[in-house]
Formats: structure tokens, C-alpha cells, sequence
């Protein structure tokens, strides 16, 4: 079962990297554009090429490489003793959640602008945790 869990996320990972992590716009009275993952990442690159990289490594290379290294190991062709090694890149995946729930907070504490949470943040959060529990569960398995 925790191996499914884990393929799983391989599927779901992608999927919210697309799903709207949030709306934003400048005025109440606007309509909100929808942002996402990658749409973020895309802007960024064009401001700040330092965030951009941060984000791209904590968002979408740090997950999907520690869903791999799990599916690894739970076919036997990566050692066990990767696995504190992959609780570290669960909490980096993680840090990605955090710098989103202070732009969040940042926006809204400013009043300029509206901005609302989608339900893209909630499946990537659920990605993130549900990877970290299965981390754990690993390495009860394996011990």
C-alpha cells in the first residue's frame, strides 16, 4: 500500500504543479488571475533569477526527487540508509508551502490587493506531507 501511496504522488506531484496555488489581483473589484507553480516560476525568471532557482529546486525537483529515491528504495535498487537523506528533502519540499503562506500573508497585510487561496496549494501541502509520511513509514519498514 505504501508502495501505491508513492507512485501515486509521481501523478500528483505534476498535477499540482499546474493546479492554482492561489488568486491574486489589484483591486477588489478585479477579477483574480490564478497562479501556479509553474506560472510563478515563469514570472520569476524574469524578476528574480535567484528566487526563481530557489523555488524551482524547493517546488519541483526536491519532490519529485525524493518520490523517485522512495520508489527506489522500495524496490530494492537504492539502499535504505538513503532515507534520512530523504526526510531532509521532505523538509525542504515543505519550506516551498512556507515561502507561499508568507506571500500570502505579505499580500494580504499590504491591502492593495486581494488574494485568495485555490486549491492547488491544498493538493501540493497534501503531496508534500502525504511524502513525508510515507518516508516515515519506509523507514519503520525497513528498520
Amino acid at each position: 500500500m505504501v508502495k501505491l501511496a508513492n507512485l501515486s504522488l509521481l501523478i500528483l506531484f505534476p498535477i499540482a504543479w499546474f493546479a492554482p496555488l492561489l488568486r491574486a489581483g489589484l483591486l477588489p473589484v478585479f477579477s483574480l488571475d490564478e497562479i501556479s507553480t509553474l506560472t510563478a516560476v515563469q514570472a520569476l525568471w524574469e524578476a528574480d533569477i535567484f528566487l526563481a532557482l530557489l523555488v524551482t529546486f524547493l517546488a519541483i525537483f526536491t519532490p519529485i526527487l525524493k518520490v523517485s529515491a522512495t520508489v527506489l528504495i522500495h524496490f530494492n535498487l537504492l539502499s535504505n540508509r538513503a532515507i534520512p537523506t530523504l526526510e531532509i528533502l521532505g523538509k525542504l519540499a515543505m519550506a516551498d508551502v512556507f515561502l507561499i503562506a508568507i506571500y500570502i500573508v505579505g499580500a494580504k497585510g499590504v491591502g492593495i490587493g486581494r488574494v485568495e487561496t485555490a486549491w492547488g496549494l491544498y493538493l501540493f501541502t497534501a503531496c508534500v506531507l502525504g511524502s513525508m509520511v510515507i518516508t516515515h513509514l519506509t523507514k519503520r519498514q525497513f528498520r
